[in-house]
């Protein structure tokens, strides 16, 4: 994750569709681009940033669980008392798609101001039948614009209010009527589940899980965030593409992880955003040999954030990253993250024309400065798709 490769004075050279038919010198690409167009750039050039979890279907910002976290109450009280993901719910459940599709989409402006070229978005805001499909439906509504989409089924993100007192009466619900309903209507490529303990344990994930594979669809876990409950290992026993979240991971669940073809994906601005001093150990992760990217986790309750070189600047200051291990954990890990390593998160020929200027002299400045955007033009499959700001009344 060290080795990155850096060109000075180059060109990439795009096709018709879409795709990077060849990169290097300026001087040798030129001849073979006399009836293309040409667009001079002023900065350095990055692969489309692949911000591999996110939350981004919702209504409400969580405002009240940000100042009572302020106030000290811990983010399982809240929960317990009917904030946090609850609070989120009943919120979805209440909105038309309309209105959410509306507001998604502004937020998928913003992410892609910022750089990130290609988004995974979760449901697991409805947490019933209906409104679970709901959210599905939104992220379906908006696929096909920018930035690229890969949708998640999160149905297994909370034990709902009215199932509180029989968990295993709700995983019924997801395993026998929300999973064949996700895979009838083919409206995800993922499921996710939130191991954790208080939330789903590891044997309800792995039921959920097992289901899901038979629906046909790749597997991610919310792992070890809050305290360690053996989701890693049990991401890379099934393997799950990725394990998310790990602050809490165990040794045990290091060893397991790099000894997988499981992504461990950081969301450092989670714990930034709860107050929480202990970070997923990157530095760890990475020594140990396993595949690390970073996403944002943007939500409305626990990391409201939008920017992957934000994530990449924590990254190098409260995880033990460094420069170049930040910027692969963003473009090519992140890609591996939403099962695209293939086609995205590398400027390299065959691969998708998706392209982030950022406007710095030095690639190591994209994880350095913070508090500002310093991305400045976006292509998507070689269009045109920013310049400038996006819009930024995205919030109900």
């Amino acid at each position: 994750m060290a080795e990155l490769e850096v060109l000075a004075d180059a060109a990439v050279l795009i096709g018709g569709d879409g795709l990077i038919e060849a990169v290097g010198p300026y001087a040798d690409l030129a001849p073979r681009a006399r009836d293309a167009g040409v667009v001079e750039v002023d900065g350095v050039l990055f692969p489309g940033f692949v911000d591999c979890h996110t939350h981004a279907v919702f209504g409400m910002a969580r405002l009240a669980d940000h100042e009572r976290r302020a106030r000290g109450v811990s983010y399982k009280e809240i929960a317990a008392a009917g904030g946090g993901i609850l609070s989120s719910v009943r919120d979805v459940r209440e909105r038309s798609a309309a209105e959410l599709t509306d507001l998604t989409g502004r937020r998928l402006a913003r992410l892609l101001a910022n750089g990130t070229t290609t988004v995974e978005v979760k449901s697991g805001y409805g947490l019933s039948l209906d409104a679970e499909l709901k959210q599905l439906e939104v992220i379906a509504a908006l696929q096909g614009g920018v930035p690229s989409l890969v949708p998640t089924f999160l149905g297994a993100h909370e034990v709902p209010t009215e199932y509180r007192a029989h968990p295993e009466e709700y995983v019924d619900l997801v395993v026998g009527e929300m999973l064949p309903a996700v895979e009838a209507r083919g409206i995800a490529r993922f499921c996710d589940v939130f191991c954790e303990p208080g939330v789903f344990t590891v044997p309800q994930s792995r039921r959920v899980l097992e289901a899901a594979r038979r629906h046909g669809l790749a597997l991610k876990l919310h792992a070890d965030e809050l305290d360690p409950s053996g989701g890693a290992e049990l991401a890379a026993e099934l393997g799950a593409v990725t394990a998310d979240h790990l602050a809490a991971i165990s040794d045990d669940g290091v060893r397991a992880l790099a000894a997988s073809g499981t992504v461990a994906v950081l969301l450092p601005g989670t714990m930034m955003f709860l107050g929480r001093k202990q970070q997923a150990p990157g530095r760890r992760l990475i020594d140990a040999g396993a595949a690390v990217a970073l996403a944002t986790d943007f939500n409305p309750g626990s990391s409201p954030g939008m920017s992957l070189p934000l994530m990449g600047t924590l990254a190098v200051s409260q995880a033990g990253l460094i420069p170049a291990e930040a910027v692969i954990a963003m473009t090519v890990n992140g890609a591996a993250g939403v099962g695209e390593a293939g086609n995205r998160g590398q400027i390299a020929s065959g691969f998708r024309g998706d392209l982030v200027l950022a406007a710095v002299r030095d690639w190591r400045e994209v994880v350095y400065w913070y508090g500002v955007n310093l991305v400045s033009r976006v292509w998507v499959l070689g269009t045109p798709c920013h310049c400038g700001d996006a819009p930024v009344n995205f919030l109900v």
